[in-house]
């Protein structure tokens, strides 16, 4: 063992006994190599608000076996008297929504186990302390990076998450059919599943998405960093100096609506008012990504959003750009999207006549320019502020306490399930981004204040008024549509 690891084990043992406080059955060596937690500068590190800065997590000590220690930094409750920092924003209230099919009956062990056949891992929460079973690696990091969010959610929260029990698909379309379960003869409540998504037909539990953590595969930074470094970007160029144009890059090959998108593109015979471009990963990780690079895609008017096999990560960054988004008509939800309000944070684009439609988005917001910069700012302020991370830790932390308040069993350990923690997960991986977005994603101090207050459930006025108002605001939409094709 080099000398410089052996130092490194001594101050880890040093700061085990300062922080914990506690005896272990397994020794001092053990103690000193699963206590993996550090700050730059020193055991603890104090600033003017008195906040003590939550370990941070160093791999710097060998080629060792890491255990999540007690008392470690996920478990420990903050005695801090806090207060919350106003109510959430009004897309918390579809969390009622999402859990009301259980509201009657609870969640069994059974209702959980049921969605097993699609599910790629369960996470128990026991006591504070996460534990992970997995049954199939998901694609690329979806489940790493989905994981390692809710154990910054518990950095963040220490103490604070109750016991639960869950099973989540990290795959993109949504698998539990409501019909087959919410009609009048059903004999069997709906099996309970987390995905990133659902549509008005399936009852998955929709939960944030692996990106806002990172997505290392196609070089996309975490959501903090590339959100600043959008609304940078987006601020170079004044929407009246902007290409005005649709613009749209992406991978057709996950959809027909994209490949039909990509008939609307500019050619020799017509010009829909459309710049399209196909996303080629394999030539961009080859050329290092230089050319997909999100925050230089600000550049034109208005930006084209599209699902792909189901909802597609892209509609933030797409949102964020201070131009109009050009919606096509989506099947599926993501947890925040059912509160996006047409003409109010974007243009409807009919599915079934991409190009007309597109061609006369672009024709009308080039015509009234100073509505459209109002619905493409209206857009970005709602992705910079609603959508910012504070707010995506305190929709997990309400998600998943609702949830865990309608299990009818106590949860515990699974026979086949492992400890898991912020070291045991960053540790063990190799050099590279996605060990790189984990260091630079982890929570680095517990809150200052509590979780945002979660808002009441929609009563069935408000509710019906949200659905008529925005079907409303798109049938307004295409009559202008349509009275303008009528007479060209």
């Amino acid at each position: 063992m080099e000398l410089t690891t052996v130092a490194c084990l001594i101050f880890f043992f040093s700061f085990d006994l300062f922080y914990n406080k506690k005896s272990t059955t397994a020794g001092p060596l053990q103690s000193m190599l699963t206590s993996s937690f550090s700050t730059k500068e020193g055991v603890t590190s104090k600033k003017n608000t008195g906040r003590i800065e939550t370990p941070q997590v160093s791999c710097s000590f060998g080629n060792v076996t890491l255990t999540c220690p007690l008392g470690n930094s996920e478990t420990s409750v903050s005695s801090t008297n806090r207060s919350s920092t106003g109510v959430c924003p009004d897309y918390f209230r579809w969390i009622h929504e999402d859990l009301s099919p259980w509201r009657k009956t609870g969640i069994s062990n059974d209702m959980i186990m049921r969605a097993r056949r699609t599910a790629n891992f369960r996470l128990v929460i026991v006591d504070g302390r996460a534990y992970l079973e997995t049954y199939s690696k998901a694609f690329q990091s979806r489940d790493t990076l989905t994981l390692w969010g809710v154990l910054q959610l518990m950095r963040r929260y220490p103490g604070k998450l109750p016991d639960l029990d869950l099973l989540f698909d990290c795959n993109d379309p949504p698998v539990i059919e409501s019909s087959l379960y919410m009609q009048p003869n059903a004999s069997n409540p709906p099996p309970a599943l987390f995905a990133y998504c659902s549509d008005d037909s399936h009852l998955d539990i929709v939960f944030p998405d692996w990106s806002f953590w990172g997505w290392p595969e196609v070089n996309i930074k975490p959501w903090t960093t590339l959100l600043e470094e959008m609304k940078e970007e987006s601020s170079k160029k004044k929407w009246t100096e902007r290409e005005p144009y649709a613009y749209w890059k992406g991978n057709s090959d996950v959809g027909v609506n994209r490949k039909d998108l990509l008939k609307c593109n500019v050619s020799d015979k017509q010009d829909w008012g459309a710049r399209l471009y196909e996303q080629d990963w394999g030539r961009e990780n080859q050329n290092g990504f230089q050319q997909s690079n999100l925050a230089n895609q600000c550049t034109h008017r208005y930006k084209v959003y599209i699902e792909g096999w189901a909802w597609s990560v892209s509609q933030k960054y797409i949102l964020a750009c201070d131009s109009l988004t050009l919606l096509v008509k989506p099947r599926f939800y993501e947890f925040f999207t059912r509160s996006l309000k047409p003409m109010k944070h974007y243009w409807p684009i009919k599915v079934n006549d991409l190009c007309r439609s597109i061609k006369f988005a672009v024709g009308w917001g080039n015509t009234h320019e100073q509505k459209v910069q109002e619905i493409g700012k209206a857009s970005s302020d709602f992705i910079r502020e609603e959508l910012k991370i504070d707010n995506i830790y305190d929709y997990m932390f309400h998600l998943l306490t609702e949830y865990a308040k309608l299990l009818t069993y106590k949860p515990t350990i699974p026979p086949n399930a492992v400890e898991f923690c912020s070291a045991t997960m960053a540790c063990p991986h190799p050099d590279g981004l996605e060990k790189t977005y984990m260091m630079e994603t982890m929570v680095r101090h517990p809150s200052d204040s509590d979780p945002c207050i979660m808002p009441p459930p929609f009563d069935p006025p408000s509710f019906h008024s949200l659905l008529e108002e925005k079907e409303q605001s798109i049938k307004k939409v295409e009559t202008l549509e349509n009275k303008f094709w009528s007479k060209h």
